[in-house]
């Protein structure tokens, strides 16, 4: 591995529970390349003062996790489309000391849907209402599905996310079902409260057909087993780390990776 030296680029990920997926991906394809570049992962304590960071000390790229996909946006210098069109950010470029947001989130959902030929007639139950809840809503919206409900204990957000894309909204899963269950929350999260907890129902399990969790660490979540253990078609937020990661590579680097190159530190993210 590259030494540490003076000259090297520094890309970072702020996150409430920082993983290693970002950390290993990246680092992969910056040795695979050749690239004096290195990555770390963070928890701050303070946003305001870890973006003023990225702007002070030069870093050149810094990825945004829960929960901050919206704090951040009064951080920044400029919001690019694909950020301002649904109000939350994932990725931020350091150019000169100017920062611009951006959200690979939404892309990467969006591949996901069609790699996966999802239904747009499917009915879907859409959990959560963060940043992350808010690119994944738009791409389902985008993708031609219209039966689709917020599930989202905050009323306010949780209504204000579904009268957004036109959708239902309901405080609680409760008995519901849906052709596609989507979880865009913490739970099912390493390290936290709720990481042994299933995110939907047993019986929301059973009768969807296409089980759907962005949580990207464990890789296998309560909620992925559960569909795979039920035979259901399964997508998981390992799946949407890789893609998203990958945009926010090209938009660091300026350099789009092989298709093999990719594979490899898709399958080195993994292997932690």
């Amino acid at each position: 591995m590259t030494m540490l030296n003076k000259d090297m680029t520094l890309c970072i990920s702020l996150s409430a529970r920082p993983s290693n997926n970002g950390t290993r991906f990246h680092n992969f394809l910056y040795e695979a390349l050749d690239l004096n570049w290195i990555y770390k992962a963070f928890a701050p304590t303070d946003l305001a003062q870890a973006i003023a960071g990225v702007r002070g000390l030069g870093i050149r790229g810094c990825a945004i996790s829960m929960p901050y996909k919206e704090d951040v946006i009064a951080l920044v210098d400029r919001m690019d489309e694909s950020a301002s069109a649904i109000d939350s950010v994932n990725t931020i470029v350091n150019d000169d000391g100017v920062l611009t947001a951006y959200n690979t989130d939404y892309s990467a959902i969006a591949q996901l849907i069609e790699e996966n030929g999802l239904d747009a007639a499917a009915s879907v139950l859409l959990k959560g209402s963060g940043g992350m809840a808010k690119a994944t809503a738009a791409a389902f919206r985008d993708a031609g599905f219209a039966n689709a409900t917020i599930v989202a204990r905050n009323e306010q957000a949780g209504r204000t996310l579904a009268d957004l894309y036109g959708f239902a909204w309901q405080a609680d899963a409760g008995d519901s079902t849906a052709d596609i269950i989507v979880n865009i929350t913490p739970i099912g999260m390493a390290g936290g409260p709720d990481e042994h907890t299933l995110s939907f129902s047993e019986e929301a399990v059973a009768a969807a057909s296409v089980v759907f969790d962005v949580v990207a660490l464990p890789a296998e979540t309560p909620l992925v087993r559960a569909g795979r253990a039920a035979g259901k078609t399964v997508i998981s937020g390992a799946e949407v780390a890789t893609r998203q990661a990958l945009e926010q590579f090209v938009l660091y680097t300026g350099i789009r990776p092989s298709a093999e190159q990719v594979r490899q530190a898709e399958e080195f993210m993994r292997a932690q």
